[in-house]
């Protein structure tokens, strides 16, 4: 299952979008309203839960500086990527897509689509106005 937001153009250079995001502990400010636990485990690993979902631990798997963060599933259970590309538009704007690849069967990607979509596009909203 592949699930991408549209492109979001920030008003902040790709450098500072960059440095954003690769501090986990910022990702608790891009959280839905729903949020109902967020914890930084370590530099490169974080945990949130989203209310009526079970938690989530999230992990560094890949950067390339200033254009791609990538983080994982910290479980193998369900296998998935989180990837936010960052595009330099000019001195002070970029933009950033994200993108959501998981192994599922197709009754759970049935079932957890939405869900996704839905949070992947609250994320990306969220980074536009931080």
């Amino acid at each position: 299952m592949y699930i991408e937001t549209p492109r979001k153009t920030i008003s902040k250079p790709q450098k500072e979008v960059y440095g954003f995001l690769t501090d986990l502990k910022n990702f608790e400010q891009l959280m839905p309203d729903t949020i109902a636990k967020f914890e930084v485990l370590n530099a490169d690993r974080f945990l949130f839960q989203l209310k009526g979902m079970p938690e989530i631990v999230l992990e560094r798997k890949q950067e390339t500086a200033h254009s791609q963060i990538v983080l994982g599933a910290a479980s193998e259970k369900l296998p998935f990527t989180l990837t936010a590309n960052i595009e330099e538009l000019g001195e002070n704007e970029s933009a950033v897509t994200l993108s959501f690849k998981g192994e599922f069967n197709a009754m759970m990607a049935m079932m957890v689509k939405n869900p996704i979509t839905n949070f992947m596009g609250t994320l990306a909203e969220n980074l536009g106005t931080v």
